[in-house]
């Protein structure tokens, strides 16, 4: 287990995320016909760094995406909408950081595994939650007037991706 586990997409705005990105399928099918045919793993060495470079660029890619939709959409839903969303996705980083300590307990590979898993989790639901506040704080900053009034926000659109 090399770097952080592969990102969890929120189904909301998993379409949109996952359109157009190399999901490695056809790599993976390979490697498992490599060990199917050759039954021990020392043949089939190639197929898996090819697996894993793939897997690694797909993971960089599905993170730049996830925060870049969630900067999105702090710029365009309406307010309470996105304030809701932050409200969420802190109620998501408490509950992953509690998970956190009561890993901490847990002993041998299941322990480290645990760790590992939510420690990855836990960074991608930060820098989520961190983009969505950029996103909301830009907003603010570029239009601070109108949007008191209200006009901006009736005039945008905005969507889950």
């Amino acid at each position: 287990m090399l770097g952080p586990p592969s990102p969890i997409i929120p189904p909301e705005i998993a379409s949109h995320v996952l359109e157009g990105v190399e999901l490695c399928d056809g790599i993976l099918k390979n490697l498992f016909l490599c060990l199917q045919i050759n039954d021990i793993e020392p043949f089939c060495q190639d197929e898996i760094v090819l697996y894993r470079q793939c897997a690694e660029k797909r993971d960089k890619e599905i993170r730049e995406r996830l925060k870049d939709s969630e900067y999105k959409l702090g710029l365009s839903m309406p307010l309470e909408k996105a304030k809701e969303r932050v409200i969420q996705l802190q109620s998501e980083v408490t509950s992953l950081e509690r998970h956190m300590i009561l890993a901490s307990g847990v002993e041998g590979m299941d322990g480290f595994r645990q760790r590992w898993s939510l420690h990855g989790r836990l960074e991608d639901t930060k820098k989520r939650l961190e983009a969505l506040n950029e996103g909301m704080a830009k907003r603010e900053t570029e239009n601070p007037k109108q949007e008191a009034k209200g006009d901006v926000i009736a005039k945008k659109k905005w969507f889950f991706f």
